[in-house]
C-alpha cells in the first residue's frame, strides 16, 4: 500500500465505542469503496510494535468464518484524542510473528476462562 493509500485508509477509520459490556467496534472504509464493521479483539505488543486484531462482522453483526485481520497500530501519545493509525502488514514473516502472538493470546484467554470456572 502506498503512503497516500495508507493515509486515505486511516482517515476512514471510525471508532464506535459501545455502551456497557458490549464490544468496541471500528468501521473500516476499504479501498474498493465498501465499509466493514469490525469488533476489536485485542491490541498486542510484539517486539515493541503494537498490532490490533479485528474481527470483521457481517450485516447481522456476527462473524461466521472466524477470520481475523491484523494491522500495525499506532496511537499519538501526545494527543489521545487523535484517531489511531492502522497500517497493512505486507511482510509474510512479520504477519506470522503476529499470528503466533495472537495464538498465544488465545491460549492465555482460554486458560484464564478455565481457571475462572473452577
Amino acid at each position: 500500500m502506498s503512503k497516500k493509500e495508507n493515509e486515505n485508509f486511516n482517515q476512514q477509520l471510525n471508532s464506535q465505542p459501545e455502551d456497557g459490556d458490549e464490544e468496541m467496534t471500528v468501521t473500516l472504509d476499504l479501498d474498493d469503496g465498501t465499509s466493514v464493521t469490525c469488533a476489536i479483539v485485542t491490541i498486542l505488543t510484539v517486539s515493541k510494535q503494537d498490532y490490533i486484531v479485528l474481527l470483521p462482522l457481517e450485516e447481522d453483526g456476527e462473524n461466521h468464518d472466524g477470520m481475523v485481520w491484523f494491522y500495525r497500530y499506532f496511537e499519538n501519545e501526545d494527543d489521545p484524542n487523535e484517531e489511531p493509525v492502522l497500517e497493512y502488514i505486507e511482510d509474510d514473516e512479520e504477519y506470522e510473528i503476529v499470528s503466533d502472538a495472537f495464538d498465544e493470546y488465545l491460549d492465555n484467554v482460554e486458560f484464564d476462562e478455565v481457571m475462572e470456572e473452577e
